[in-house]
């Protein structure tokens, strides 16, 4: 019997182990759909914004490793697509996105929602091809979900609505998809001479990021025989930071002092599948060595004495033998006594009882550490809420953490949540998200009611566009088009039929907590946090330091130069 294409594609589907697609209806898309309920084997989940359901697919596919796909319907339906794909191409997510395509014998002439998606998503994908008939079926749809989990990211099909109904009549063409997993190091001639650049040095620095994914036990084993503290990345941090006794913390904007030193102080920095992009922060004088799976990321972000391609485990495993053993401890030594600084100062703002009554976001974010599940799956907005996330949330072998952190979107937090609770709808979720970014596409919190996902959102309630605040105070100017004016979210949560638990008191943030993580259903925890606290980088330049100063000048010249000082003393100088 003859099959249509949307037919072929949703069998296809159910083979490569896909088992629901975000996405928002529409009339372009009416034959997949009804496809999807006939076979009864994929799951529609119905979002209030497909930008949501693709930041959902990206987090499905990062938490599972496998396969995701949302679709949206013809011109605005998948054009809301985009900001979500970009983040799921970035974060390398292996996502499919289904483009709707207008009436195909209108495309051309102006129609109703005519847009150019086969143009539009070639910026955040792999693959983006149109099918305009049933003869490229099924090798298109097949190539697009090769790219997805080969490339690890984005692949898009465009297809018109009428073109979805054509028969299909070579499908003995369909196979299952191949998912090769090569071991890749780098050439012995390569690793002799990264060898040679280790073994002549007295201090080196590990800094690791997401391609650690794996090797946690490699990094520990290199560290150790170089006696190499290990810095990592943002996207680092769950692979490399628990059970890590080299470990030092994070460098850049968000990280902690110890990591920067560590870096700063090394004689050779050795990158470890990170494409970490402030340049600012890599050493002036080091000899640098990076290890990529991508070789396009060789020596985009700084100078480098050797670049690789190779996977973490693989190629540690093939140089250890060729490194000498190395005895003297001091810079690892000096580095872990410098985190242990550190730490202790960023553990002094995490308290309840010091806070005259304000609730400091520090103080909040580790109660959810400490209270959360050994594997819970956590997501987090950008701008403070990643900040705290990243110096407070405690990793484990089994946690994971999920955020828009190379593309940098707002409003990802609670939609990441929705794609990481269906994955894993026994594990506990929760979302750390600001005020800015959860109002922005708050719609899908009833996404999260009518299908009572158990997410836990706590939201960062500062009354602001809290790090984009500090960024003007950085710069000497006052906040300006910062400010929001929110209503009470957990009461609006119950009007939703959402558990809604509003917290003011530093007192109430522990038991507000173990009551949300223990109800049964979705909670909402409206949190209202100190809006003044502030999230400064471990090495601050003169220029951010007198930006900073002016600010305060400017708004406290009426009061007591003293707090001026005090201020400038206690964010900067330490």
């Amino acid at each position: 019997m003859a099959k249509t294409i949307a037919a072929v594609m949703v069998e296809m589907l159910v083979q490569a182990g896909v088992r629901r697609i975000h996405g928002v209806v529409g009339d372009s898309l009416n034959g997949l759909v009804d496809e999807i309920r006939r076979s009864g084997k994929i799951e529609w989940i119905h979002y209030r914004h497909e930008e949501s359901a693709a930041f959902a697919a990206g987090a499905e596919a990062q938490a599972t490793g496998q396969l995701a796909v949302c679709a949206g319907s013809c011109g605005p339906g998948n054009l809301h697509l985009i900001n979500g794909l970009y983040d799921c191409h970035r974060s390398m997510a292996p996502v499919l996105a289904i483009a709707a395509q207008i009436p195909s014998m209108e495309i051309g002439t102006g129609y109703f929602q005519e847009t150019k998606p086969e143009y539009l998503f070639q910026q955040c994908s792999h693959y983006c091809e149109t099918i305009s008939s049933a003869k490229q079926m099924p090798r298109v749809f097949q190539i697009a979900l090769q790219n997805a989990l080969g490339k690890q990211g984005v692949a898009v099909i465009t297809l018109s609505g009428d073109v979805s109904s054509e028969t299909v009549d070579e499908t003995h063409l369909i196979h299952p998809l191949f998912l090769p997993k090569p071991v890749i190091r780098p050439a012995d001639e390569e690793l002799q001479q990264i060898a040679q650049l280790i073994n002549q040095a007295d201090r080196i620095t590990v800094l690791g990021g997401s391609g650690c994914a794996g090797a946690h036990a490699e990094v520990l084993q290199l560290c150790e025989h170089v006696k190499a503290p290990v810095v990592y990345a943002l996207r680092g941090k769950e692979y490399l930071e628990y059970d890590n006794p080299y470990g030092v913390g994070l460098t850049g904007l968000i990280g902690f002092s110890s990591g920067a030193k560590a870096i700063s102080r090394a004689e050779v920095l050795l990158m470890l599948g990170t494409d970490f992009p402030y340049k600012d922060w890599y050493p002036a004088h080091a000899k640098i060595i990076q290890v990529d799976i991508r070789p396009e990321h060789l020596g985009r972000r700084t100078r480098l004495d050797m670049g690789v391609v190779g996977s973490v485990g693989p190629t540690i495993q093939a140089l250890l033998p060729m490194l000498l053993p190395k005895t003297d401890r001091s810079h690892l030594e000096r580095s872990l006594e410098a985190y242990q600084e550190s730490r202790k100062e960023l553990d002094s703002h995490a308290k309840g009882d010091e806070n005259d009554g304000v609730i400091r976001p520090e103080y909040l974010t580790a109660v959810l550490s400490e209270q959360a599940h050994p594997d819970a799956i956590f997501t987090c907005d950008v701008g403070t809420p990643t900040v705290w996330a990243a110096r407070y949330l405690k990793m484990t072998r089994q946690r994971r953490l999920i955020g828009s952190f190379t593309h940098g979107s707002m409003a990802s937090a609670m939609p990441q949540a929705i794609g990481a609770q269906l994955a894993f709808p026994d594990r506990q979720v929760i979302a750390l998200a600001g005020d800015g970014g959860f109002s922005m596409l708050m719609g899908d919190l009833l996404t999260i009611y009518q299908y009572n996902l158990p997410v836990k959102l706590v939201i960062y309630n500062n009354y602001s566009l809290g790090f984009v605040a500090m960024e003007m105070k950085v710069a000497g100017i006052p906040p300006f088009g910062t400010d929001m004016k929110n209503p009470n979210f957990a009461r609006m949560a119950e009007a939703m039929g959402i558990r809604g638990i509003r917290v003011e008191n530093p007192a109430d943030v522990p038991e507000a907590i173990d009551e949300a993580l223990r109800h049964a259903g979705p909670v909402l925890v409206d949190v209202v946090v100190n809006p003044t606290e502030l999230s400064m980088p471990p090495k601050i330049q003169f220029q951010q330091a007198w930006g900073f100063s002016m600010y305060m000048m400017k708004e406290t010249l009426r009061g007591d130069l003293s707090d001026v000082v005090e201020t400038i003393k206690t964010n900067f100088l330490k």
